[in-house]
């Protein structure tokens, strides 16, 4: 069975800073028609800086959507048309205050295709060098210094939510593996 939805119509109902709200009519591969919503997002970027094999750095902020502070990986919006190396290079320096000499992309994936268009590159960021943070004006962040094996086991226990952070330092923990064999 052809699993291909047409779109038969698009309207964009919202457009914000961030995302735009799009509804798209479209038919099934059963010939009915649907309605879809899709928050279009142009994509984002996210890190595991290692400081060394042992020290990960992460950022604790709060987060509006879940209400509450996170312990989350350095992420950020890519601006439009850019690369996404340039713009984990940026982010890195803007929230932690580091330039990583030796960054590995890891995986790209989708963070809610259900619903989103946004898609995370996800990257391993090693060999740190100190520089200055620049923080967003609008962004309060908290950077933390994580043992990795403990960021690890607050995954397990629930401390770290954020599907970005957990897969993140799991694809870390896999690469960091097999460099050590």
């Amino acid at each position: 069975m052809e699993l291909l939805e047409e779109t038969i119509d698009s309207k964009e109902v919202f457009s914000g800073r961030v995302v735009k709200l799009r509804v798209d009519r479209v038919r099934l591969p059963n010939g009915r028609e649907s309605t879809r919503e899709v928050v279009v997002h142009r994509g984002a970027v996210a890190a595991v800086p290692l400081i060394d094999s042992d020290r990960v750095i992460m950022v604790r902020q709060f987060r509006q959507a879940a209400g509450e502070a996170l312990l989350e990986i350095p992420a950020g919006t890519l601006d439009p048309g850019e690369d996404p190396m340039d713009c984990v290079i940026r982010e890195l320096e803007e929230e932690i205050g580091y330039h990583a000499n030796r960054i590995t992309p890891m995986f790209r994936s989708y963070l809610a295709p259900g619903y989103s268009s946004e898609m995370l590159h996800t990257f391993l960021a090693e060999d740190l060098v100190p520089t200055s943070s620049r923080s967003d004006e609008d962004e309060f962040i908290e950077i933390v210094e994580v043992p990795f094996n403990e960021a690890v086991e607050k995954i397990l226990s629930g401390e770290i939510k954020d599907a970005k952070s957990i897969c993140g330092i799991l694809m870390a923990q896999r690469f960091l593996a097999t460099m050590d064999q």
